[in-house]
């Protein structure tokens, strides 16, 4: 015996989106998922089997991997200015994070900014108008892996150090 079709809730878009973004938050809560909808094991859970054979990050870059990378670095130290973390050397700001920490503005050379930006537009953004002035870019987090933050985090920390001591680091 076939049940009658259930009948279609009409839901407006407010609690439409509601629902969505509840769901969302609750599939986030389970933690990193593979293609399959399996979730991942602890030493796998930033990387997601693709084709059987290679694997493609899940997780976004967190200010927690650029920390542990910048706190390493010579003479370079953490602050906390207006309620943004700052990475900085002396008292030149190299990286800054915005406040939801989903962004993070470090030191680029303002001459080849805007290749950066018109080459990877999804990646990179121009900063404030504010920040215009200043040799600034900025990246999204969740656009980049670990390697691409490492080699941002250390080419903005090369541009505030004297060339010696980004020699001693890399040299020793």
């Amino acid at each position: 015996m076939m049940r009658p079709p259930r009948p279609r809730l009409e839901i407006d878009a407010d609690v439409r989106t509601t629902l969505l973004a509840a769901r969302f938050v609750r599939s986030l809560a389970r933690g990193p998922v593979a293609l399959g909808g399996d979730p991942l094991s602890a030493d796998r859970m930033r990387q997601k089997r693709v084709a059987g054979r290679r694997y493609r990050r899940v997780s976004m870059v967190t200010i927690d991997d650029v920390r542990e990378l910048a706190v390493s670095l010579p003479r370079s130290e953490e602050a906390l200015v207006r309620d943004r973390v700052k990475f900085r050397v002396g008292r030149i700001v190299y990286l800054a994070f915005s406040r939801d920490e989903t962004s993070m503005g470090f030191a680029f050379p303002k001459e080849e900014r805007e290749a950066l930006i018109a080459s990877e537009p999804a990646k990179f953004m121009m900063p404030e108008r504010s920040d215009l002035r200043y040799h600034w870019a900025v990246v999204r987090l969740a656009a980049i892996d670990e390697a691409e933050m490492r080699e941002i985090v250390l080419d903005a920390w090369r541009m505030v150090v004297p060339k010696r001591v980004s020699a001693t680091y890399e040299g020793g």
